[in-house]
């Protein structure tokens, strides 16, 4: 935030003509690997340790793809840079008056510069530091190379959510530890359950208690507008001391397919916003208004193969997905994903969906586009499908599509129940596998 100034009553420069700036191109749009990832809020099979509360408002049409991406301390720039690596005072009012004399009277008033508020008037200090206190610092080691992160607590007794790709350097022997905000004392810490697949994983910083965890909304409910802030290491300047930003929900249902230049990873149903985010901020919280977590900090736009440059387009995982996944990374499960292939970019249905194109089905995976030549195009699927059961497995949202197909390998033969107006078809589907 920046302080107030006024200025005396001197005539201004003449304005210096601003510098050219290039305008990015949109990015060009990729294939989903075996269809989006937009799942519904969780129904909580377990009681979670973790806290949850829903927000108001409601979702919005489906949109499309992108990329996600992390970088490390030896990483130059690349399309879409996957986050895990690397990273009051005195306001013056001027007046004059007039007089006689023709002097200036210049009066200073002492104070802060004020906080910066949120719609609705609520102060952006206020609501960092309810949520800081439970977002951690984090620095990851192995295989050759040394990253740094963001995680959020969500037990008092250590568990940390984060990016995957934050601690994939630790998987086979690395280190992973953590610093509390406010704080300069690294804490070693334990990986527990991985999800490559979602990008999702959970640690354990060892022998702490008595933690504050964050608070859960509820993504479902986010619409295009919304205030949000980011929090996170950003470029890893100091463990203890996260960046925090502000901005607005720019898009939602975002596919984005993000890399390195050894790695690279697809992932959809994405919060898109313009809150600045960058490397290290992975695993951060995307807040909202009141302070509860609606996304978790993963992928930002950065430099396009042409050369030109993105502003200000940074994407988040849904609550809604980190939740529905912390039962099973809780009980310390490594997701392995076989590789099959559909070929198909899918939305959860919704009620404005439902309403808007005039489907018979409440519930489902609606087809929104058919990549040519796949497993799905060969079998016969078509956009505007709505699939509702992959091989007896009943598919309410894109996370069961995502849950169902991660099983098989590429060869498969399933069949697909679709939803194609009055009709009901099952279609016979011999699995692919994912594009390089």
């Amino acid at each position: 935030m920046s302080d107030e100034v006024g200025a005396s009553p001197i005539p201004p420069e003449p304005p210096v003509a601003p510098t050219p700036i290039v305008s990015s191109a949109p990015l060009e749009p990729t294939s989903t690997p075996h269809g989006a990832v937009a799942p519904a809020p969780p129904e909580h099979p377990l009681t979670p340790p973790w806290t949850s509360s829903n927000d108001a408002s409601d979702n919005v049409a489906p949109q499309r793809r992108l990329r996600s991406a992390g970088t490390n301390q030896r990483l130059g720039a690349v399309f879409l840079l996957l986050l895990a690596a690397i990273v009051g005072g005195l306001a013056g009012h001027f007046s004059s008056q007039g007089s006689g004399g023709g002097k200036v009277v210049i009066q200073t008033v002492n104070g802060g510069s004020g906080a910066a508020l949120l719609s609705g008037g609520l102060s952006i200090p206020t609501l960092v530091t309810k949520v800081t206190p439970s977002v951690v610092s984090l620095d990851v080691t192995g295989q050759g190379e040394e990253d740094q992160g963001t995680g959020m607590i969500v037990t008092s007794n250590g568990y940390v959510v984060t990016n995957n790709h934050v601690i994939a350097a630790a998987v086979g022997g690395g280190t992973i530890t953590a610093t509390l905000s406010g704080t300069t004392k690294a804490m070693p810490a334990t990986l527990i359950g991985t999800n490559p697949t979602e990008d999702v994983a959970l640690i354990k910083i060892n022998g702490v208690k008595n933690l504050h965890t964050v608070t859960f909304g509820d993504s479902s409910k986010l619409v295009v507008g919304d205030a949000v802030v980011a929090i996170g290491n950003a470029l890893g300047l100091a463990a203890g001391t996260p960046t925090v930003t502000q901005g607005i929900v720019s898009a939602l249902g975002r596919t984005v397919t993000a890399g390195t230049s050894t790695t690279s990873e697809t992932l959809s149903n994405l919060i898109q916003t313009d809150a600045a985010i960058n490397p290290g901020n992975s695993g951060g919280p995307l807040i909202n208004a009141e302070g509860r977590v609606i996304g978790m900090n993963t992928a930002v736009a950065g430099t396009l193969p042409d050369g030109e440059s993105s502003q200000n387009i940074g994407f988040a995982i849904p609550e809604a997905t980190i939740e529905s996944l912390l039962p099973t990374l809780l009980k310390g499960t490594a997701t392995v994903n076989h590789g099959a292939y559909l070929g198909v970019e899918i939305e959860t249905m919704t009620p404005f969906l439902q309403q808007e194109y005039g489907f018979n089905s409440s519930t489902g995976a609606v087809v929104i586009q058919v990549v040519s030549g796949t497993a799905a195009a060969n079998a016969g699927v078509q956009q505007g499908d709505v699939i509702v059961n992959i091989n007896g497995n009943k598919i309410n949202t894109t996370q069961d599509v995502t849950n169902a197909l991660a099983k098989y390998r590429p060869g498969a033969q399933i069949y697909v129940k679709v939803l194609r107006g009055n009709q009901t078809l099952t279609l016979n589907v011999t699995l692919g596998s994912a594009p390089s």
